[in-house]
């Protein structure tokens, strides 16, 4: 928000100095506006001069000197107007071969609290997005047993990227593929049968390959108390089918389940069978096949991948006539296209890297853009106790399930620490870590500042402090000077610009770690300066402060899909 204000300075200085005949051209190329490492710095600096330079053809220097020149003039003019930059800017200084640092007054940043008190909810959002239809399909699990841990980071991330793209003005679509079709469901419905007849005493040996997890067993369980012996006097590929129907919609109900503990909810739940059901499987392979792009060999068909950037050509039936997954993700991908979507954005487990290449093949032959296809890769979970490796009961086999980790911390405590690092880096989660009712825990500690100013703010009204206040618009703003609290609107400041570059880069944990800046900003100044004074005015000044503080918290914190609770 700042930011746009300092642009529009500088920019107008250099008209006015191209006006003045001071400069040689009203060309002016893009200019980066930061905010420097160094407060001895100022609070935010332009390379404008440089990169004006060779228009202008002059030094940077120079250039810096004669806006310089310009915006102090402007800014003893417009202090007797007010409406403009009368008051906002402190000082300017000319820094290294022409860097111009400003340095912007207290009254600068008290009209950042009006903004956050007027837009409450709406406070960080916009329309950088421009309405652009997007789709975020994320955690996509196989029907075939339980969420694990690495499931939950992935809807963790997932959720979010959707929550935050949508809060910077894109028009967002959340998706789970079921993977109904295929090799996979029938060895789920091979398990669940062999299961079933071992239950009845059939002595049989339960294959390797088949899923190993105590839900079988349940299934099987579950399958005979409806059925009775009647599935057991069906046609054994009959019987195999029928139980990885059961099976498998018994499963993603509780898959649906989880992931509806967990906070997530998705707009559509596509079927990957119905991609077969509809046609549109074969109508790709035709459609590919017209124009040269898949062809036979050894009784195959081979998409021509390595044309559009794979490392080889990729089978898409096999020689038994089967079709491979690549087929139906093809399908699905033109499928999602065709619904209107402007990009497509994937989120996968990291193991299955070797596989973007192909999918992106298969975009780009078919005339779209590479740059509207992306995929978030999620790296593993580690689960730690007290620091140590650590392996919960596991029901499911040979992982430990979503709903395990949700039972034993919170919802809150497991999404904000699968966002707390980087999705593309390993996460450690330790569970004590996150059951712990301290600034240890970081869900905690970001919480604790809702709750507590939800406090003060309750203190204050049972003292009659609240009934004369608008909190639509800040009052007394001009008593807020102490840097703790200059150092805090700051930050509220920046949250806009957060949303947009965690939207830009498909990060999350961005909003993770403005979170933590603000909820300590904050903690330093409520142990060092009282919210409820003797002072009436400076009060109210400073509620507002913290009001304005706790919706940004409750903000974030929606984005990542964690409550801000009014009292912990």
């Amino acid at each position: 928000m700042m930011k746009i204000t300092i642009k529009k300075i500088v920019l107008d200085a250099a008209q006015k100095a191209y006006e003045n005949g001071l400069l040689n051209s009203d060309l002016f190329p893009e200019m980066e506006i930061e905010e420097p490492r160094h407060q001895s710095h100022g609070d935010f600096s332009t390379n404008f001069a440089m990169v004006c330079a060779a228009i202008q053809k002059m030094s940077p220097r120079k250039i810096a000197q004669i806006l310089v020149s310009q915006i102090e003039a402007s800014c003893e003019t417009v202090d007797q107007a007010p409406g403009k930059t009368a008051g906002l800017i402190e000082k300017v200084e000319i820094a290294g071969p022409g860097f111009i640092n400003f340095f912007l007054s207290n009254k600068a940043w008290h009209p950042v609290i009006d903004t956050i008190l007027a837009q409450d909810k709406t406070y960080g959002a916009s329309d950088m997005g421009r309405n652009e239809k997007v789709q975020v399909e994320f955690v996509s699990a196989n029907p075939t047993g339980p969420l694990h841990v690495g499931h939950g980071r992935g809807a963790a991330v997932g959720d979010s990227v959707g929550n935050i793209l949508n809060c910077a003005g894109f028009d967002v679509q959340k998706e789970f593929y079921i993977n109904d079709s295929g090799r996979q469901i029938r060895t789920l419905g091979n398990s669940v049968w062999i299961r079933l007849q071992q239950i009845t005493g059939k002595k049989i040996k339960f294959p390797e390959d088949c899923y190993q997890g105590d839900y079988i067993m349940d299934l099987a369980c579950k399958i005979l108390e409806k059925e009775g012996d009647k599935l057991l006097q069906k046609d054994e590929e009959e019987a195999i089918t029928h139980c990885a129907k059961f099976a498998a919609k018994k499963i993603l109900k509780g898959i649906k389940q989880d992931l509806s503990d967990f906070g997530v909810t998705f707009d559509q739940w596509f079927s990957e069978q119905s991609l077969y059901d509809a046609g549109r499987v074969q109508k790709m392979i035709d459609d590919f096949k017209s124009k040269d792009l898949i062809y036979e060999e050894e009784g195959a068909l081979w998409f021509k991948t390595l044309d559009f950037g794979d490392e080889k050509n990729r089978v898409v039936v096999r020689n038994n006539g089967l079709t491979t997954y690549f087929a139906s993700d093809i399908a699905y991908h033109m499928e999602k296209y065709e619904r209107g979507f402007n990009k497509v954005i994937d989120v996968w487990g990291a193991d299955h890297h070797g596989y973007i290449k192909r999918i992106d093949a298969s975009i780009v032959a078919s005339g779209r853009k590479s740059k509207q296809f992306e995929v978030i890769l999620v790296q593993l979970v580690n689960l730690l106790k007290g620091g140590k490796p650590f392996q919960m009961s596991k029901r499911a086999g040979d992982f430990v399930t979503l709903n395990n980790i949700v039972d034993e911390v919170g919802r809150d405590a497991a999404r904000f620490l699968f966002l707390s690092r980087s999705y593309d880096s390993g996460l450690d989660f330790d569970l004590e870590l996150a059951k712990q009712k301290n600034s240890d825990n970081p869900v905690y500690y970001v919480q604790y500042v809702h709750a507590r100013i939800t406090g003060i703010l309750l203190k204050a009204k049972q003292e009659g402090i609240l009934q004369d206040i608008d909190f639509k618009k800040g009052e007394n703003l001009y008593l807020l000077s102490a840097k703790e609290e200059i150092n805090l609107i700051k930050i509220l400041s920046a949250f806009k610009e957060t949303v947009q570059k965690s939207a830009e880069t498909l990060h999350p944990h961005v909003i993770f770690t403005y979170l933590m800046s603000l909820s300590a900003a904050f903690h330093s100044y409520y142990n060092k300066y009282k919210v409820i004074t003797d002072d009436k005015e400076l009060t109210i000044a400073r509620l507002s402060l913290v009001l304005g503080v706790k919706k940004v918290i409750r903000n974030a914190l929606t984005l990542l899909g964690v409550t801000a609770p009014e009292r912990m």
